[in-house]
């Protein structure tokens, strides 16, 4: 006993030394003949360190390496404005703007005699009761906060501004009080404690909505309350057969239930034009019994309706869902294909079909799950989509009964203003409210791992996200999101955000020169008649 005391420290020693020793020259001896990387053969050990910057590389640049306004999707200054108004109700910033004002954009006119906020027409007659953090201390390595109770003003839109889909053309118009809402989002893509927490923090700000996404209604989507917009994509997930085929039962039983007020037929999505993809690790026994498919399978819906491949009959696959379900109908799109678009209007205007409301998804909206060359390169950015689309809207005098929503990185109440002088009535947003339920852009979406529980079904990392926290940063957020609306009607001159239009909205390019929205447009219009070929002419008249 005594010699194994006297030797013990120095095999502990020993060993210690040893085996990283060991495992170093176990590393070496393999990247040295492996075969698949040409680095590690020539660089055994030194060029893993390669493969480990490669790694934590979108973090490093994230957090320590890229400018406050580089970062893509979203940039940093964007992230935080996001967070600031979820969680501490506050979108105040002091110094100055961090926009870089040398570059071309869209700049919101403001009036010379701005409305004084005594003019303005919002409702803040009923408060909500949410939750908001309060900074006691900011250290350099630690942050001392405490939440409060408070009641916050929810600024809706008065019952004269409320924008109303459907009327006149179903027997259940659906009235809105504000223009922002959530959009598509389905159970399966997010976890069920994301959804909750989504659709109970909607539910608490009220005059809002929740587009379900083509994944069907989940009881998840039914926590808040929250008024519903039921997405029905090509997989005809929550309204099929067995078989796949729709199903006329399955559909007026959505239409029967009292929070869904509308359904929109996806056509197309600005990231995923090829189709609904859902990888097989997240569907779960749950998932597969709201869309009627095979637990544990992939799911790769197809990127159009099958029977649907003409205007004429997918509006009358509309008309007969208006008619059946009694709530308005609109349909979904990416825009790329004017022409098709200005048959699509000249449709609506000779039959008097068509949907209720179209929602135009931009090119650089995003998706769970798609392939870059379709995220990058297909689909028109929705500050150009938008305007195209209403204005072919007015030249076949259909505009006034559709209503229009716009879609893609719309999260800031300048940008929303912006897509609203653009033409369009309500905006949808669906990175915005992530962000606002804990997502930190890790850009994992598609592998069910993501690291704070948004977009996984995985119960342990869904464990991380609490729903009694976060629902009061979506409701905090949607209504910061209304009261910047209404600060950018009054700058402009107008008593709501309903009354933003063209003529307040300018264009400046990178030399400083400056064109009106209505100008663009026609130069466009213009541009487009002096390049159509010579065959599409009408023949002259010899006589």
């Amino acid at each position: 006993m005594g010699k194994i005391s006297k030797y013990l420290p120095t095999a502990i020693i020993g060993s210690t030394v040893a085996a990283p020793l060991a495992y170093i020259a176990y590393i070496y001896q393999k990247d040295n003949h492996q075969k698949q990387h040409a680095v590690l053969r020539n660089f055994p050990l030194l060029g893993r360190v390669r493969y480990m910057a490669e790694h934590v590389g979108p973090e490093l640049r994230q957090y320590l390496f890229s400018g406050d306004n580089e970062g893509l999707p979203f940039s940093r200054i964007q992230y935080e404005d996001i967070v600031k108004a979820g969680k501490y109700n506050d979108r105040l910033i002091g110094f100055g703007s961090d926009r870089n004002f040398a570059e071309d954009g869209f700049y919101i006119r403001n009036s010379l005699f701005p409305k004084l906020r005594t003019e303005l027409r919002i409702d803040n007659s009923h408060k909500v009761a949410t939750y908001r953090y309060v900074v006691d201390h900011e250290g350099l390595i630690s942050r001392k906060e405490h939440r409060e109770e408070i009641l916050a003003d929810p600024y809706y839109l008065r019952d004269e501004d409320a924008i109303v889909i459907g009327e006149g053309y179903c027997r259940h118009p659906f009235t809105i009080k504000g223009q922002v809402g959530m959009s598509a989002m389905s159970y399966g893509a997010l976890g069920e404690n994301a959804i909750t927490a989504l659709s109970k923090g909607l539910g608490i700000a009220g005059g809002t909505w929740m587009n379900t996404g083509e994944g069907g209604i989940s009881d998840y989507h039914l926590a808040g309350d929250t008024d519903l917009i039921m997405q029905i994509g090509p997989g005809l997930f929550g309204v099929r057969t067995p078989g796949g085929e729709f199903s006329w039962e399955a559909f007026k039983e959505k239409a029967a239930m009292e929070n869904v007020k509308a359904f929109e037929v996806k056509l197309a999505q600005g990231a995923k034009t090829r189709g609904g993809h859902l990888e097989g690790n997240k569907v779960t026994e749950e998932i597969a019994r709201i869309r009627l498919i095979e637990p544990g399978k992939t799911v790769n819906s197809p990127n159009r309706f099958t029977e649907y491949d003409s205007f004429e009959k997918l509006f009358a696959f509309i008309e007969q869902l208006r008619e059946v379900g009694g709530k308005p109908v609109g349909m979904k799109i990416v825009v790329g294909d004017v022409e098709g678009l200005e048959e699509m209007a000249r449709i609506m205007r000779d039959t008097g079909k068509g949907p209720d409301f179209i929602t135009i998804d931009g090119g650089e909206g995003g998706t769970g799950a798609t392939y870059q060359e379709l995220a990058d390169s297909v689909g028109l950015p929705i500050m150009t989509a938008l305007p195209i689309v209403d204005e072919l809207l007015r030249q076949y005098g259909v505009r006034d009964r559709v209503k229009l929503i716009a879609s893609g990185k719309l999260v800031t109440p300048d940008k929303i203003a912006m897509a609203l002088a653009l033409g369009a009535d309500l905006v949808n947003i669906a990175r915005g409210f992530m962000i606002s339920v804990g997502c930190i852009m890790a850009e994992v979406c598609h592998t069910n791992t993501c690291p704070v529980g948004v977009a996984t079904t995985d119960p342990d990392l869904q464990d991380g996200l609490i729903v009694g926290e976060k629902m009061y940063r979506v409701a905090n957020y949607v209504m910061s999101l209304r009261a910047g609306l209404f600060n950018i009607a009054a700058a402009t001159g107008v008593e709501s955000p309903t009354l933003i239009e063209r003529k307040h909205l300018t264009h400046k390019d990178i030399r400083g020169r400056v064109s009106s929205v209505g100008s663009m447009i026609h130069q466009l219009d213009q541009k487009e008649k002096q390049e159509k070929p010579v065959e599409d002419l009408p023949p002259k008249n010899n006589l």
